[in-house]
């Protein structure tokens, strides 16, 4: 079978300047200057600003124009059958993942004074938000809300509608010409985004030095032993082996993907937000992987939005861990329960940073359990944000990488030609 790509995208010099920042900035951040953390934050603020500024036109422009010029073509249905099998395959497999790890390592309650006291580190006015209001969120009522709050699910949804209509209604001429600005416009933010990634080794020096100065400082401290080990262990599991093995069975190198895709996988890691992460994604995929420009712009903007592997796994072990404590008897009809609610959850869950916390405070508030251990989860929730984030994006790699097989598989050799093995 053909591989994708002909050279892995991340090359010797790339590498070590990446490595040669992720040090350094490690290094500078258990200094414990005072003037320097804070310029480090600042810079860490900044590309965090700015790469969440180019993901929302980035997800409206590349799905819009994507379906405009693919939507009436079967190739594009191809594209999105094979996007949502693969996305709900990984999010499932993740989930099973942590269940599995959950039934073997069997975390035990934790003490009542200690539930209560996380009572009081519960974020305020989020336990009674029901997941009727967080699916409401999604439906804008103008045109700008979206745009403004970078609700990712509420942009998707309207790209998604505009690109329709783009694309049955492409013989009129004020749509041509319209769709040429649109794309004029998509142009200079890749060019913006190309720009920013060029300068991404500062960026990583600040991350990295900001991370190593919280946890010099405590602010990343201790873990609840069985349980921060199930969720981080299904993770990991999920990261090394799993993901791999999907490509591995696709037939492709999951080596040379991972090579292709780490500057992503490493923003993911620092910024603890797949929508942010999205514009080096999308570069990463096009420029070092390789991967059709109409599949990348496509698949990524999707996968970011609804491929929630991580938080599946988040979702699904913090439950039964909270029900758990509570009292619930976890049956193996309200662990399948909660196995499929976690999936749903997790693809309808935004990309952006504590999401699935949230998300999971909302079910559990929702059903009366104990939510003051989401309190004492809060400390730790830092290290498992950034974990599950850098899974998201790698999983969203792999799918971008099995479709763009996928469709090369699915297309006829050409006329006199014998496939390519």
């Amino acid at each position: 079978m053909k591989d994708i790509g002909t050279k892995p995208g991340f090359n010797g010099r790339q590498l070590a300047l990446w490595i040669t920042a992720l040090v350094l900035g490690g290094i500078l951040g258990t200094l414990g200057c005072g003037w320097l953390n804070e310029f480090f934050n600042f810079i860490a603020s900044v590309y965090t600003r700015l790469f969440q500024f180019v993901a929302v036109p980035t997800i409206a422009l590349a799905v819009t124009t994507t379906l405009a010029l693919l939507g009436a073509r079967k190739n594009t249905g191809r594209i999105f059958l094979h996007t949502i099998s693969y996305t709900l395959l990984t999010t499932a497999a993740a989930a099973l993942a942590g269940l599995l790890l959950y039934k073997v390592i069997q975390p035990g309650n934790l003490p009542l004074d200690a539930i209560q006291q996380g009572n009081t580190t519960v974020p305020e006015n989020l336990g009674s938000i029901s997941y009727y209001t967080h699916i409401l969120s999604v439906i804008p009522n103008n045109i700008l809300a979206p745009l403004s709050s970078g609700n990712v699910l509420s942009i998707l949804l309207v790209a998604v509608a505009v690109g329709l209509v783009l694309s049955m209604k492409r013989e009129s001429e004020n749509i041509q010409v319209l769709l040429k600005g649109i794309l004029g416009m998509q142009e200079v933010l890749f060019a913006l985004i190309k720009g920013l990634v060029w300068t991404l080794p500062l960026g990583i020096v600040a991350f990295a030095a900001q991370l190593s100065a919280q946890v010099s400082a405590g602010f990343i401290i201790g873990s609840l032993g069985k349980y921060a080990a199930v969720v981080l262990g299904g993770n990991l599991i999920q990261f090394f082996i799993i993901l791999p093995l999907f490509l591995l069975v696709r037939g492709i190198n999951p080596i040379k993907v991972f090579r292709c895709m780490l500057p992503a996988v490493l923003m993911a890691l620092f910024t603890k937000s797949s929508a942010a992460t999205l514009p080096v994604t999308v570069a990463s995929a096009e420029n070092n992987l390789k991967a059709k420009e109409e599949v990348a712009r496509f698949v990524l903007p999707i996968c970011c939005t609804i491929n929630m592997n991580g938080c599946a796994a988040f979702i699904l072990v913090t439950s039964l861990f909270v029900m758990q404590n509570g009292g619930w008897v976890l049956t193996v009809p309200t662990i399948l329960l909660w196995f499929f609610i976690s999936i749903v959850s997790a693809i309808g869950n935004a990309g952006v940073p504590m999401g699935c916390y949230f998300l999971t405070l909302s079910l559990m508030s929702g059903i009366q359990a104990p939510i003051g251990i989401l309190g004492i989860i809060l400390p730790i929730y830092t290290i498992i944000d950034m974990i599950e984030t850098a899974e998201n994006v790698w999983s969203d790699s792999c799918v971008c990488a099995m479709v763009d097989q996928s469709l090369a598989d699915d297309a006829p050799p050409a006329a006199g030609k014998t496939e390519e093995l």
